[in-house]
């Protein structure tokens, strides 16, 4: 093979994964190519990165737009200074095997033919490549070929993954749509629909990654419908007038119309505010070929002719009947599908009550935190409201009166309908939809050290969409409450929040200033069955992001040895094991009863505090409610450099910030222990200037002044 191959990157504000695309492409082992990145206007560090990769290999040449022009600009401005026998065009947040190139080059026959993998992987990690290629055919086998009658290439509507010759785009003349961002690819490949050989290959090395920030910065398959659909009617109009003596490529065009109309545009006219999106959608149907509307079942046909026609009540009714017909089909695969229809088209428009309110607290596993503190206050103060409280296992003593509902159950979903408050630490589920005086407050669940949500570049946990649904549910909260300055200023970036924040403290501390007390902390530990003439040493260790066996399932290795423990520390010392509500059911302590108190699962941990002389933690933001109590605080970081550098990042710097020691070893955690009079001392200056920035709101009545604010009214 002496074929050289012309290689467009087309950039715009994807820094996070440039580098590994260029890389990938570098890499390459086949070496003839010509790489030509169009960075067109980036405002990120993109164009760093592309210097960096021109200063080390010659064959990339770089393309500065002064305005941001549009990906199908930028792909006809590289096919301009293309001089490669053939064409392959990459997306800079995507990747490629090794092989890639040298692949389908192999596949080539004459000069005139069009080669192209069968499919494009989805990842949404880098370690899912390797995964992938287990799956394929080993490399004696790459050689399959064949013609494909059916024109899948096509369908893709995509330039991925494909070889085009120079030669041909240069004489048909071929462009990309420059009026468009998406869907761009079709008016460069309409002018050779069904009149190429297409080679395929069987195996596919282009790597297509799934972004997990929809919402910052989204690729173009990740815009909004209504974009969407303003491009797609654009060029489709376009497209069908320049090609109406074409009854093939009109065939194609009108395919894909009602391809994406059934999957995406008829969920954008589900929505509230669709009479925009309607009359776009109208003036484009009525290009639409009556031989493909008679293809449809009789719902979608009869969509398709209301559209038609522009009859926008007649629409509405019948897309009303579709989408009931497809919920109550759904409904009865499950009860909990069940109880959700019934709450969408029961329960949601039943009047609210104005004095009812509904706490969950750790998606109902436990009876604490802020909620708790709310609740107890509101019992006291406000007796008139209604109060429900959501479990997984309803039965649990409450002082008051309230109401005990099965999550998830009929009663759960009728009463968070009817509710005018809710109150809880965590986000709600997806299908829940927010009422016209709904008010929703968050309290979240701590004070973050860790990065969250948008203020993280990857996401390592078990669900690839979880930008995008925290987005979404966070868009239903009212209050967030904010303990601090310094979480007040990250909940606004991390979470894309711009309603209002209570900055009075969190109401879970109040009890550190209003219980701490040995007549208080006497009575836990004996209903605890805990020896009062020993101290307590709390361990409360974060779960990682990465430790879990698949979405909702997770796992933990306890690192602290304790039979060294034991050994050690038996004789003044207890241990209280806190782990996170995530893997609180993972633990095994048999053999070390009497020492080892296993109180993952008791539901107020600010008891935990108040009991314990000192606290032993890592990654998790326990450490900053217990430093109101001003109490030695432990680090043990055994893992320190992975999880700072890979899994999520700090926002404090760790080794220099916290107000105590960083500890790798169970040996290290034991010494410690044993000379806490010592450390005390030595981390007494940058213990006083961390509870300054952390407890300054603190005051032991954030919970009055969070009422007052939320139910003043």
């Amino acid at each position: 093979m002496n074929k050289s191959v012309s290689v467009i990157v087309p950039v715009y504000n994807t820094e996070e994964f440039l580098k590994e695309c260029l890389r990938s492409i570098v890499d390459q082992t086949y070496k003839n190519l010509q790489i030509i990145v169009v960075n067109d206007a980036s405002t990120d560090q993109s164009a760093k990165i592309i210097d960096q990769f021109v200063a080390e290999d010659n064959r990339i040449e770089c393309i500065t737009n002064s305005e941001r022009m549009g990906v199908g600009y930028c792909r006809n401005l590289a096919i301009e200074q293309a001089k490669g026998d053939y064409v392959y065009f990459v997306d800079s947040d995507d990747l490629l095997h090794k092989k890639a190139i040298e692949y389908l080059l192999l596949l080539q026959g004459d000069e005139s033919e069009i080669i192209y993998t069968s499919h494009i992987v989805k990842i949404n990690k880098m370690d899912e490549i390797e995964e992938s290629l287990k799956e394929q055919e080993k490399e004696e086998d790459l050689l399959h070929t064949r013609l494909l009658p059916d024109f899948g290439f096509y369908k893709r509507m995509t330039v991925l993954s494909v070889l085009f010759p120079l030669h041909l785009i240069q004489s048909l003349r071929l462009k990309f749509d420059e009026e468009v961002d998406s869907y761009s690819e079709l008016s460069f490949l309409m002018p050779i629909y069904q009149q190429y050989k297409i080679v395929v290959g069987k195996n596919s090395y282009y790597f297509y990654r799934l972004r997990n920030d929809p919402i910052t910065n989204p690729s173009l398959s990740q815009r909004g419908y209504d974009l969407l659909l303003h491009d797609f009617a654009n060029i489709y109009d376009r497209l069908k007038n320049k090609y109406a003596n074409n009854e093939e490529i009109c065939k194609y065009l009108d395919k894909q119309l009602i391809r994406l109309y059934r999957s995406n545009f008829i969920l954008l006219m589900k929505e509230d505010k669709k009479k925009e999106a309607f009359d776009k959608l109208s003036n484009v149907m009525k290009l639409l070929s009556e031989k493909q509307v008679k293809k449809q079942n009789v719902v979608i046909r009869g969509e398709l002719r209301a559209l038609q026609k522009g009859q926008y009540k007649k629409y509405t009714r019948i897309l009303g009947f579709h989408h009931f017909g497809r919920d109550t089909r759904k409904s009865l695969t499950s009860l909990n599908k069940l109880y959700r229809q019934i709450y969408r088209d029961v329960f949601i428009k039943m009047p609210l009550n104005d004095k009812k309110i509904v706490f969950a607290s750790f998606l109902g596993k436990q009876y604490a935190d802020s909620p708790k503190a709310i609740y107890e206050y509101m019992v006291e103060h406000y007796p008139d409201y209604e109060f429900v409280w959501v479990f997984n296992e309803t039965g649990r003593k409450l002082p008051g009166n309230a109401k005990q509902v099965k999550r998830l159950s009929l009663a759960y979903y009728y009463h968070l309908a009817t509710a005018k408050y809710w109150i809880s630490n965590m986000r709600q589920p997806l299908h829940l939809k927010k009422r016209e005086g709904n008010v929703f407050l968050e309290t979240w669940h701590g004070t973050p050290l860790k990065r969250l949500v948008f203020d993280m570049d990857e996401v390592y946990s078990a669900n690839p969409k979880y930008k995008k649904n925290f987005y979404q549910q966070s868009r239903l909260w009212d209050y967030l409450i904010a303990a601090n300055p310094y979480s007040s200023e990250i909940f606004k970036s991390a979470f894309k929040f711009d309603k209002k924040m209570l900055e009075y403290g969190y109401p879970r501390n109040d009890t550190l200033y209003q219980n701490n007390n040995e007549d208080y902390i006497s009575k836990i530990k004996k209903s605890l069955n805990m020896p009062l003439n020993k101290k307590v040493v709390l361990y409360a260790p974060t779960w990682r992001d990465d430790e879990f066996y698949e979405a909702g399932k997770y796992k933990f290795d306890l690192k602290l040895d304790l039979q060294k423990l034991r050994e050690k520390l038996g004789d003044d010392y207890v241990i209280i094991l806190r782990m996170h509500y995530f893997i609180a059911n993972n633990l095994n302590i048999d053999g070390y009863e009497g020492f080892v108190f296993n109180m993952s699962k008791y539901d107020d941990i600010a008891d935990l505090y108040l009991i314990s002389d000192i606290l032993i933690t890592d990654y998790s933001s326990v450490f900053f409610d217990y430093s109101n109590l001003r109490r030695p605080i432990l680090y043990y970081a055994y893992d320190l450099e992975k999880y700072r550098d890979q899994l999520r990042g700090f926002y404090l710097d760790y080794e220099n910030q916290m107000p105590g020691p960083i500890l790798k070893t169970t040996d290290e955690v034991i010494d410690a222990i044993q000379h806490i009079d010592q450390i005390e001392e030595d981390y007494k200056e940058r213990y006083d200037e961390f509870y300054e920035k952390i407890c300054c709101w603190e005051t032991g009545h954030a919970t009055e002044k969070i009422v007052q604010e939320v139910f003043k009214k």
